[in-house]
């Protein structure tokens, strides 16, 4: 132990400066000086020793950074109290010896055999009261204290063996954390806790609030407030979910509180979210975090287009402390645990993926993973290298890739962007919609079928979670899905931005309900009358329909599934459903309010509709009129370099060469070293990509 200290320590002093990493001015944050590319890797997983031959292969490919340890919590603590850390230690030396980057992660979403044996209330159970049993991971209760204090010490013992190697660039806290579903005792009784203190211990407000007259559910002591199984009532499930992101982000920031006692000041700490991202509260679980991790796995081949990426990225980076994130698991080969769905990339398709990353902010992007596994239950979810461990194909495309980076990678990392056009993601009304559904067939939200149509024309977008961030400073345009849950303050905002010249586009069913779920007793809109200019007190469901002959200018000019039934005060009709009842009342109208607009979507529209809709308020603002002379599967991505320039990605996400006239002012073409001229005949060569610099 003493030797393999001094060893660390020496290494400290020689090599810190060879780091690509710098302190910040004020020594606060790991600092990207260069793009990180690799993949998760895991020694442990290799039907025989490789250390040595993978390491080889990884110099060979370019490859500047593993991340590693977070599935390890067996080998580091054998038995409760048994630590063995040689196996790691020899993996992160060779790391560095070779100088790749390493990424430490802790263990504790898969807890080890002895403890689920020997403190067997770990184990979650579940709101739909099933046991979790041994043999799955994160099958525990994260409110355990047993649970939480061998945590708590592996999550030392690796800090106090690791924190000072001059490999570990960064840590990730536990990974792709989730807390719903879980309802053991200590959970529950942290719930109850929870609502004593936001009720300030008012039961007679809680009754109120909640509606528990309702069926004569009202309690009378706290000791009579039950737990979640079978609950009904909308209020308490949306508070529950509210407590389950709680949870989750205390969880989080838990273990970043103990690994920053020990980390260096350039070493980051992140987490790594899979893209459930309305299981999360983005501003508190990420509030320690300088960038941010998504785990992205796509859709390849024919599939391709890139808005995953995207979309993902737009929806973590507006929080990033420095408005970049990192992607610390993506698709290598395949990424289905079994034989099926097995949809390798086309030859490109890794490169463009990689770009695509970059484009919207990444600094590092990772795959899942090295090597593809011989076992367990993701043996098919195939890495850089196949089964057969050798390189082929998708590696060596990671090589070619690798070698872009190391000419041009400083060009393209700590991009920023400035997006004029937000869409407002409510946790609330996700979950609220999905407890009162208005739609039989689907209870999607349907913030991704809004993005995906910002994004195939071109207009770029930041997604806001209002739940706690309601600022819009800086904002053009707001596209607000379905805001069934809201504060009034929240709705006095939307209303003031617009009043202030802002662009609005509304879906229905928004503002109709308030934070406990409690339908507002008041003429709809409620608080958004003035701003929408029109009230209701009907709305029906509905089977698909067309609409009447209208200025809007779609193709497809179908609603389906909802229709509210408007009554103009100030904003003027915009369409009708042609139907001999529902056609009495507009279904979409725009209003005039203050120096802004506000169309209002009161039906779900065709994608053609939604479209046409989102143009006619980004037209008012000029938003990305250069990109949307072209449409998917001609994507623009734009941002601003370190150096102040003007960085422009023009993607083609098709199997077919593209033609477009290049736009912008004189650049430089940073993968050919072309000269491009605005005007210009520009072809984007099947899955291609180009990548300009403004002169």
């Amino acid at each position: 132990m003493k030797r393999h200290i001094l060893l660390h320590l020496s290494m400290l002093v020689g090599c810190l400066s060879a780091l690509a990493s710098s302190p910040a001015d004020d020594g606060n944050y790991y600092r990207f000086t260069q793009p990180l590319y690799g993949a998760a890797y895991y020694a442990e997983y290799a039907p025989t020793d490789r250390l040595d031959e993978d390491i080889r292969l990884m110099k060979e490919a370019g490859l500047n950074v593993v991340r590693i340890g977070e599935s390890t919590w067996s080998l580091f603590e054998p038995q409760e109290g048994q630590f063995e850390f040689a196996w790691m230690d020899r993996i992160i030396d060779h790391m560095h010896k070779a100088g790749i980057k390493v990424i430490l992660g802790t263990p504790t979403y898969s807890i080890p055999a002895w403890m689920a044996h020997k403190y067997p209330e770990v184990l979650a159970h579940t709101t739909k009261d099933v046991q979790r049993y041994y043999g799955m991971r994160q099958n525990m209760d994260l409110k355990n204290p047993v649970y939480l204090r061998f945590s708590e010490r592996i999550i030392r013992k690796l800090m106090e063996r690791y924190a000072q190697h001059p490999a570990v660039i960064g840590y990730q806290v536990d990974n792709e954390a989730d807390s719903r579903f879980i309802d053991n005792k200590d959970y529950f009784e942290g719930f109850k806790q929870y609502i004593r203190q936001e009720f300030n211990d008012d039961l007679g407000e809680l009754n109120r609030r909640w509606g528990l007259n309702f069926w004569g559910m009202n309690i009378n002591t706290w000791d009579e407030f039950y737990d979640r199984k079978g609950v009904t009532n909308p209020a308490y499930m949306l508070w529950w979910e509210r407590w389950n992101r709680k949870v989750l982000s205390d969880f989080i920031n838990w273990q970043i509180d103990i690994v920053n006692e020990y980390r260096r000041p350039e070493q980051f700490v992140m987490h790594c979210f899979m893209p459930y991202l309305f299981s999360m509260d983005q501003v508190g679980a990420f509030r320690q975090m300088d960038y941010p991790a998504i785990n992205v796995y796509y859709d390849r081949q024919d599939r391709q287009d890139g808005m995953k990426i995207s979309y993902f990225a737009d929806f973590v980076r507006p929080i990033s402390n420095h408005h970049n994130f990192i992607c610390t698991e993506t698709t290598a080969q395949t990424s289905s645990s079994s034989s099926k769905f097995q949809n390798p990339p086309y030859d490109g398709q890794l490169r463009q993926n990689m770009y695509a990353f970059f484009a919207n902010g990444a600094n590092m992007v990772a795959y899942w993973h090295w090597a593809s596994n011989h076992f367990g239950a993701e043996t098919y979810c195939r890495g850089l290298i196949g089964h057969d461990q050798q390189p082929s194909r998708v590696y060596y495309e990671f090589q070619r890739n690798a070698a872009e980076l190391e000419k041009i990678g400083k060009q393209i990392i700590n991009i920023k962007k400035r997006n004029r056009v937000a869409i407002l993601f409510s946790h609330d009304s996700k979950y609220g919609l999905e407890f009162m559904p208005y739609d039989p067939n689907n209870y999607d939200y349907r913030d991704y079928e809004i993005y995906e149509a910002l994004y195939k024309q071109n207009i770029e977008c930041d997604i806001v979670s209002v739940d706690k961030r309601q600022d819009f400073t800086g904002y053009d345009m707001l596209v607000v899905p379905p805001l069934y849950i809201a504060s009034d303050e929240l709705l006095r905002k939307i209303s003031d931005f617009v009043h202030q010249g802002g662009e609005v586009v509304m879906f229905y069913k928004s503002g109709y309900a308030d934070l406990d779920s409690y339908v507002r007793p008041v003429v709809a809109p409620g608080p958004l009358t003035d701003v929408c200019g029109f009230t209701y007190n009907e709305f029906s469901s509905i089977s698909k329909m067309q609409l009447k002959p209208n200025a809007i200018g779609a193709t497809d000019n179908s609603v389906d599934v909802w229709t509210e039934f408007l009554r103009p005060t100030t904003a003027q009709p915009l369409a009708y459903i042609d139907h001999p009842f529902f056609g009495q009342w507009p279904c979409i109208t725009e209003n005039s309010y203050g120096r802004g607009h506000l169309i209002y979507i009161g039906t779900m529209p065709s994608k053609d509709l939604l479209r046409h809709l989102l143009l006619r308020a980004a037209d008012r603002k000029g938003i990305a009129t250069v990109e949307r002379q072209y449409q998917f599967p001609i994507i623009f991505r734009n941002g601003t370099t370190e150096k102040g320039q003007p960085i422009h990605y023009i993607f083609n996400f098709s199997s077919t060469p593209q033609t477009v006239s290049y736009p912008y002012a004189s650049s430089n073409s940073l993968l050919d070293s072309a000269k491009l001229s605005k005007g210009q005949s520009l072809t984007v060569e099947p899955w291609g990509v180009v990548i300009a610099v403004e002169k």
